[in-house]
């Protein structure tokens, strides 16, 4: 039986849940918005079986040959619709063109963040662009497996822990599962989400965007579409901030166990934030993807799709020194513990900015950065 005693050691990824042969393992909240596994006692059989597909309780590390590639999407609506480069958009096509099944993070109706499968390209907006807050996998991995079964192509779009976690439940490698994992710097609680908008009174047909690049890029808003539009660069936005502060995050990011140069994934997403140092003559402030292939079957999609995007190939350990997430977790903040212990008593954005304030020094640094960078980019 599953006991969680260090909760710095579950991802919640719900694999032991999705396992369980007597249906006895529940996931439940805590007091900080997370899920963890508790199993009935008096239901279970002690068969062991939800350790084993445990990623964090059993070695998942592996050895590849991952290549890193610039890329963006040549659709320029599709491509200001994304995150960054719009990739995610072509790879899932080419799946749902070839009768599969899309599985990704999406909003629900009261704009908590789970997982969802999709059959057809017109709900693949609903998979697009970033969501800051960790989704609830639910039965997604029985699905996914029944899906397979049946001799189905899976695409599965998560983070790194949530494939170890599908990999683990399945025990079994499939030739029609494709998955795919980005580069994650960890999930916020959807507890302290919820808290957040709870200041706005949002209509049932507004639309969220974390990263809404209608102004710019490498300044990109936090934005609420709906008659009474809410739109924050995201430096301004108190629930950015505090997710950038790592303040919210679930305990296990700050030791994550699926941080590796050496993904199980087949292909990793990321946004190319150092595009203007390796490889600047794709930069335009529109978004550009780094894309890490990481199996022979990543790079078979891959070329599937390379007609329609603009690449380039570069230097693989040049391309993650801008991407620190890539391979390090995030640190606990001191002050971390304490925030969320008393966000959720205290008015959100008034409590988060004692929490958020920057320091002088910090503050210039970052005003100096957009400085040489707009003057870089008037130079080239």
């Amino acid at each position: 039986m599953i006991e969680i005693k260090d909760k710095s050691k579950c991802s919640g990824c719900h694999s032991c849940m999705n396992i369980c042969p007597k249906n006895c393992i529940e996931m439940k909240v805590d007091e900080e918005g997370f899920w963890y596994p508790e199993a009935d006692k008096e239901k279970c059989i002690k068969c062991g079986i939800c350790k084993k597909s445990c990623p964090i309780l059993n070695d998942m590390s592996i050895q590849n040959n991952p290549k890193a590639y610039a890329c963006y999407n040549k659709n320029e609506e599709i491509r200001k619709e994304s995150s960054s480069g719009g990739i995610f958009t072509l790879l899932a096509s080419y799946v749902i063109d070839n009768d599969g099944i899309v599985f990704g993070a999406a909003f629900n109706q009261n704009f908590e963040v789970e997982h969802i499968e999709i059959t057809n390209e017109q709900d693949l907006s609903k998979l697009r662009g970033s969501k800051y807050v960790q989704s609830k996998l639910g039965n997604t991995y029985l699905k996914i497996k029944n899906y397979l079964n049946q001799g189905k192509l899976v695409y599965f779009s998560g983070t790194p822990c949530q494939i170890d976690g599908l990999l683990c439940f399945l025990c079994k490698k499939y030739d029609n599962l494709i998955c795919q994992d980005i580069v994650c710097h960890g999930v916020p609680s959807p507890k302290v989400w919820k808290h957040y908008l709870k200041q706005f009174s949002l209509e049932k047909n507004a639309s969220i965007l974390f990263r809404d690049k209608s102004t710019g890029w490498d300044s990109y808003s936090f934005t609420i579409k709906q008659k009474n539009k809410f739109t924050q660069l995201f430096n301004n936005n108190e629930y950015m901030k505090v997710f950038l502060k790592d303040l919210c995050l679930r305990p296990s990011c700050y030791n994550c166990h699926s941080k590796s140069l050496h993904r199980n994934s087949d292909i990793t997403l990321a946004d190319f934030w150092g595009i203007k140092e390796v490889c600047p003559e794709m930069y335009d402030n529109k978004g550009i993807s780094l894309v890490f292939i990481n199996s022979k079957k990543g790079k078979q999609l891959f070329n599937k799709i390379i007609k329609d995007i603009k690449y380039q190939e570069v230097d693989i350990n040049e391309a993650i020194k801008y991407n620190p997430s890539f391979f390090k977790s995030a640190n606990i903040p001191e002050k971390r513990e304490n925030y969320m212990n008393n966000i959720f008593n205290n008015q959100f954005d008034k409590y988060s900015k004692k929490y958020t304030k920057l320091s002088i020094w910090l503050y210039l640094k970052i005003f100096m950065y957009k400085i040489l960078s707009v003057t870089n980019f008037l130079k080239d």
